[in-house]
């Protein structure tokens, strides 16, 4: 009869000391503890192009020089012929040079340049500052603009087309080497974001935060 008291009072004690331990927060081996009800931070990868995400910086100026260039452009100088390339091709082009490239990096990415929204790398951005495609004459021939460029401000496409377009009062145009790639930009409702072109004097790059797509653009006054 004593064991038998004895061993009840031993498990006792082991009951109680357990339940101490679990009211003062310790862990039992193996187990793990959420704070505030949510799962740990993931950070890194890749999350996806668009969808509202804007990028915090614009790309980072391109260190080597291009492997090709595109066919030049011609003269003209008049207002926006600045940004229109020439009827003559270059001779000394190859086909290979006068096809696009694709950007669709991974199959359900657009096939335009682009930002990954996980890291925010500028894919398409890589040419260098000799890229005839985007060789502007006058740069800056109607001025720089003045409005605030970068993530802290987003810009309503009021109207217009790739020609010409309007965001709040300022008009820019679409470079005409990448009027594809603003294929499906809203030009009278979507939110862009503007950065500066750190390769491409005279230009500056329009990003449809929607999309997740990017074009070069010219100021062309208010």
């Amino acid at each position: 009869m004593k064991a038998i008291i004895r061993l009840f009072a031993v498990t006792l004690m082991l009951a109680v000391a357990a339940f101490a331990q679990e009211s003062r927060g310790e862990q039992r081996p193996g187990q793990g503890r959420q704070q505030g009800g949510q799962q740990p931070q993931q950070r890194g990868g890749e999350t996806g192009v668009g969808n509202g995400h804007i990028p915090a910086h614009g790309p980072a100026p391109v260190q080597r020089p291009p492997q090709s260039s595109a066919p030049a452009r011609g003269g003209e100088h008049d207002g926006r012929e600045n940004a229109r390339p020439s009827a003559e091709p270059n001779r000394g082009s190859g086909p290979q040079e006068n096809q696009r490239r694709s950007f669709r990096d991974r199959p359900d990415h657009p096939d335009a340049p682009h930002v990954h929204a996980g890291t925010d790398q500028w894919v398409g951005h890589d040419t260098g500052p000799n890229d005839s495609r985007y060789h502007l004459d006058h740069p800056w021939e109607h001025g720089r603009f003045n409005g605030d460029i970068g993530p802290r401000h987003v810009w309503r496409l009021r109207g217009g087309d790739r020609d010409r377009f309007n965001v709040d009062g300022h008009f820019f145009q679409v470079a005409p080497y990448d009027y594809d790639y603003t294929n499906g930009w809203l030009w009278d409702n979507d939110d862009i974001v503007i950065y500066p072109d750190p390769d491409h004097p005279g230009w500056y790059l329009a990003y449809n935060v929607r999309l997740g797509t990017y074009a070069h653009v010219m100021y062309l006054g208010d």
